[in-house]
């Protein structure tokens, strides 16, 4: 008999740029693939036009904003539901999430969607955040998210709790992939600088979590040991936290590491980039629920040093232990990158566990078996 079509409404804030934006992304194209139809419901962003172009459909719905008002949505999502007949819906953020859950909730059960949520950060544990367990099946995105929801929300029955891992596809972050021509020609002419340093890269939006001080850090102790040092620093400066941006430069100026010390601003080539790296950093200062952008940089085989708490310590522990140091030891991480730069470090190891595949096929079971109406417990085996 063949598979029945399903509906699935996925609801975020925006679809600007990010990891959740990603999956979602990843999950509406999969979908559309296999016949199904995809919603997608956000305020908007850049990403829209690839997601249409992938065959789904997209709705500007402003759900995201953390005000009471946001919450005018309920009713006229609660009819949005039963017109377009959704049979999933998948909520990843925590305003989004009681908008659809107080919309869902006042449905009449025989015929209201199966709700999913999926838990992409470590929120404040707060009854705002409690929302996000109150779907019928609870995705993590690591054993971290898992310990999360266990700890700061034990009426969660653990049934409903599923691991999916965020994943790489193999084909975009192949083992030693290398740019193209063109690519790097104009890479060596924009950064001309680079050619015969050490070049260790932080990605991320300049934002205070992400250890930016640390990297400073890094990169001075480096200098001071004699290591010919360069530091990029992949990513935007966030509009809402300028003075962050304007004192991490002034750190720069103050420790005299213009010439090591690199903003490049936001790319979208964190692949090319990562791929013409010595070593990738990652040093939040509270843990992350998942380490997409160090998965991406092990995938190619390019080392990563990273602070061993959250998902990265996860990530890490699989794939590069060699990498892992203890929260705030700037001087072991610069020990790890020293022996990176002999060429004695060993390699990462291959990864078979965060695979895109595996995330999509566990993430189109979980809404078969609730649309078929089949709950049994979570695991990512």
């Amino acid at each position: 008999m063949a598979e029945k079509q399903l509906t699935v409404l996925q609801v975020l804030p925006s679809l600007e740029d990010g990891g959740v934006e990603k999956g979602t992304l990843e999950v509406a194209a999969e979908l559309v693939r296999l016949g199904h139809r995809s919603l997608v419901m956000s305020a908007g962003g850049r990403l829209v036009k690839t997601l249409e172009s992938q065959g789904s459909t997209h709705y500007s719905w402003d759900v995201g904003c953390k005000s009471l008002w946001t919450l005018r949505h309920v009713r006229p999502l609660r009819r949005f539901l039963i017109e377009q007949r959704v049979d999933i819906l998948h909520v990843r953020s925590r305003a989004p999430a009681w908008v659809a859950w107080l919309a869902w909730r006042g449905m009449n059960p025989n015929q209201r969607p199966r709700l999913v949520t999926t838990l992409h950060g470590l929120h404040s544990v707060s009854a705002y955040s409690a929302v996000m367990t109150r779907g019928e099946r609870v995705i993590a995105v690591s054993d971290t998210v898992r310990r999360y929801i266990e700890e700061s929300y034990p009426q969660t029955d653990p049934a409903i709790v599923q691991v999916i891992y965020r994943g790489v596809d193999h084909r975009e972050f192949p083992h030693g992939f290398q740019p193209d021509l063109g690519w790097l020609a104009c890479w060596h002419e924009d950064f001309a600088q680079l050619n015969g340093r050490f070049v260790v890269a932080l990605p991320g939006r300049i934002t205070r979590l992400k250890g930016h001080h640390d990297f400073i850090e890094v990169v001075d102790t480096l200098k001071q040991q004699g290591l010919a040092v360069t530091g990029l620093i992949v990513g935007g400066e966030d509009p809402r936290r300028l003075a962050y941006a304007r004192e991490i430069r002034q750190m720069v100026a103050e420790r005299g590491l213009e010439d090591e010390i690199i903003f490049t601003g936001h790319r979208a080539d964190v692949r090319e980039i990562f791929s013409c790296c010595d070593a990738v950093m990652s040093l939040s200062t509270k843990p992350e629920s998942f380490g997409r952008t160090t998965l991406e940089a092990l995938s190619l085989g390019v080392p990563v040093v990273g602070y061993d708490h959250g998902g990265v310590g996860e990530v890490m522990d699989t794939l590069y232990p060699f990498g892992k140091v203890g929260l705030g030891k700037i001087a072991a991480a610069a020990e790890r990158l020293i022996v990176i730069a002999k060429g004695e470090a060993p390699v990462p190891a291959k990864n078979n566990r965060y695979l895109k595949s595996l995330m999509l096929k566990k993430t189109l079971a979980v809404y078969r078996r609730l649309a078929e109406g089949v709950m049994k417990q979570g695991s990512d085996t």
